[in-house]
């Protein structure tokens, strides 16, 4: 091996330890949440796409955890933001952490690729833009990472909260 293949080496391995610190600190601070909430709750810990990704999952398919998921994904998304500051508290270093509950995020996603796709596929048909309702930014990432796959290009565009995804002709 080459020096510069050593370092670099070296750098993906502590990258992925820090990413598996950021999931642990994740995981200890969701475990005392659950247990405030007296739910119950397995913690799944992985690394995905250069961030920690952490999922609460229930083998008894309790509809508890729904309330941690809230309408449309708010909490949800309220309690990935506390994990990312419980994170940062304890590494002092802004985390991209990602939550899922109940499997909700990896509905979503699946439903929102499935979208991305059909208006990449209107845009083909008809040469038009198609704009889109506004979303999260978890939920444009979805949606533009489904268009580049169909070979066409997006954008988003307007202000938080009402920031939508444009589909655009080739």
């Amino acid at each position: 091996m080459t020096e510069g293949t050593t370092s670099a080496a070296a750098e993906g391995a502590d990258t992925l330890t820090r990413l598996e610190q950021e999931g642990e600190i994740a995981a200890d601070y969701l475990e005392g949440l659950l247990d405030i909430a007296d739910l119950d709750g397995d913690i799944d810990m992985d690394v995905e796409a250069d961030r920690a990704s952490v999922s609460i999952i229930s083998d008894t398919g309790s509809r508890d955890l729904q309330k941690l998921v809230g309408r449309d994904g708010e909490v949800l998304e309220a309690l990935q933001e506390l994990t990312r500051l419980a994170v940062h508290r304890e590494t002092g270093d802004r985390s991209r952490l990602m939550l899922d509950i109940a499997g909700y995020r990896a509905r979503k996603r699946s439903e929102l690729s499935e979208l991305g796709a059909k208006a990449a596929a209107d845009v083909k048909s008809s040469g038009e833009p198609v704009k889109l309702k506004p979303m999260t930014p978890f939920e444009r990432k979805v949606v533009h990472d489904a268009v580049k796959a169909a070979g066409l290009r997006s954008e988003s565009e307007g202000e938080e909260p009402q920031r939508f995804v444009v589909v655009l002709p080739a």
